[in-house]
């Protein structure tokens, strides 16, 4: 009896084949999310290693009195383009003709659009010029960076009041004994947030109206009931109108809540003289840091007045040791550094740098070796933070930031 012929492997072929066809279609769709990750974590690291560098750059031009001038990445675009093939082919050998063998192919393609813009205008310059209001000191005072280092930073002044007319004690170490006294007040605050007993808050008040009753309507009575607190007064039939509106930011050396409402009055018509970009101060004895008790406001700089703060202590202007004084408890060691912010200026590429850039036939680069590394970390962090706050949104373009095509 004759067997008829059942080829076994037409089945296994074609279960094969399928098999490579599913692989390089699951094999496409893993590529695409790891090199979506890939691409964002590339291209932010390429912007902020840019936006720092420029930093740098501009600090560079202002220690040679150049003008300073930003540039910004608007847009990132990125197509991706995968392409996959599979197919089989008999193997060498053995089973040749009967076995097959899978091929693979394929290749990625990127094709990166990025929109580069000059930050230039009257908008931004005018925001390069403006002092930074005392919103902003604060709210970084919130993410616990040391006071000292963002007064040195941010306040080119300091006016303390006394029995005599107020003076004003500028941070510029060209006016030694101002510097000095600056110096000397910023680091009694530090001292006094070491311990955990710093204040900055906003002095809350509570404003009253009297308005008679009959001007107003049950319309009218709705809405001021979602405003204030409203209080009827039979006698004379009026109505008391009462609302906690904030004040200025005060920084103090105890709770700002304590204080009585004639208090807080009178503390907020002494503050009626300062602008918001002033940051008033108070410090009361009897209290941590009370042996030296002040009252005074810092007047805060701007943006392009930090720059050449910094860009002067590198020739011009360089800062020098302040010791504390005999009032202040001990500080930490590493938070009275001689400079605001340590920088390098070398003839060679420096090693151990985060980061460096070239200006003027030199290196310039922030010093993250040695005992102080922390303390200018956070200053270059800090001063990164500023630009932020002060640049204005850039132009898009409008198309997707990254695309992946398949």
């Amino acid at each position: 009896m004759k067997i008829p012929y059942i080829d076994i492997l037409c089945p296994l072929r074609s279960l094969f084949l399928t098999l490579c066809l599913v692989s390089a279609f699951a094999l496409s769709g893993c590529v695409s999310p790891i090199a979506l990750n890939r691409a964002v974590g590339a291209y932010d690291e390429a912007i902020t290693s840019a936006a720092s560098k420029q930093l740098l750059t501009n600090i560079a031009r202002a220690h040679h009195h150049q003008p300073i001038h930003f540039t910004g990445v608007s847009n990132v675009a990125a197509t991706f383009d995968f392409r996959f093939s599979a197919g089989a082919t008999p193997a060498l050998g053995g089973l040749a003709g009967q076995t097959l063998m899978p091929i693979f192919g394929g290749s990625v393609a990127e094709n990166p659009t990025i929109s580069i813009v000059p930050i230039e205008g009257e908008e931004f310059t005018k925001r390069l010029l403006t002092p930074f209001q005392q919103g902003k000191l604060t709210l970084l005072l919130r993410q616990r960076f040391d006071i000292d280092l963002l007064l040195r930073l941010m306040a080119q002044e300091v006016r303390i009041q006394g029995s005599t007319p107020q003076v004003a004690y500028r941070n510029r170490p060209s006016d030694s004994s101002g510097y000095e006294v600056f110096r000397r007040v910023v680091l009694h605050l530090s001292a006094i947030q070491d311990q955990n007993q710093l204040y900055a808050e906003p002095l809350n008040l509570e404003r009253t109206w009297i308005i008679p009753a009959g001007s107003v309507s049950a319309e009218g009575f709705q809405a001021l009931e979602k405003e204030f607190f409203v209080l009827y007064n039979k006698q004379d039939n009026t109505y008391t109108l009462r609302k906690q509106v904030p004040g200025p930011i005060l920084i103090t050396n105890y709770d700002p809540e304590t204080l009585s409402l004639e208090e807080r009055a009178r503390l907020n018509n002494e503050a009626g003289i300062w602008n918001p970009h002033d940051v008033a101060f108070d410090i009361r004895p009897n209290l941590p840091g009370g042996e030296w008790p002040m009252k005074g406001t810092f007047r805060l700089r701007s943006f392009h007045k930090i720059l050449n703060f910094l860009g002067r202590s590198l020739g011009d202007e360089p800062e020098y040791h302040v010791e504390k004084d005999i009032r202040t408890l001990a500080i930490k060691g590493d938070e009275n550094p001689i400079a605001t912010m340590g920088l390098v200026v070398s003839d060679t590429p420096p090693l151990e740098a985060d980061l460096s850039i070239r200006s003027h036939n030199r290196y310039y680069s922030v010093n993250t070796s040695g005992p102080l590394s922390r303390w200018n970390r956070d200053a270059f962090q800090m001063l990164y933070l500023l630009f932020q706050m002060t640049i204005t949104d850039l132009p898009r373009t409008g198309v997707p930031s990254i695309t992946i095509a398949k």
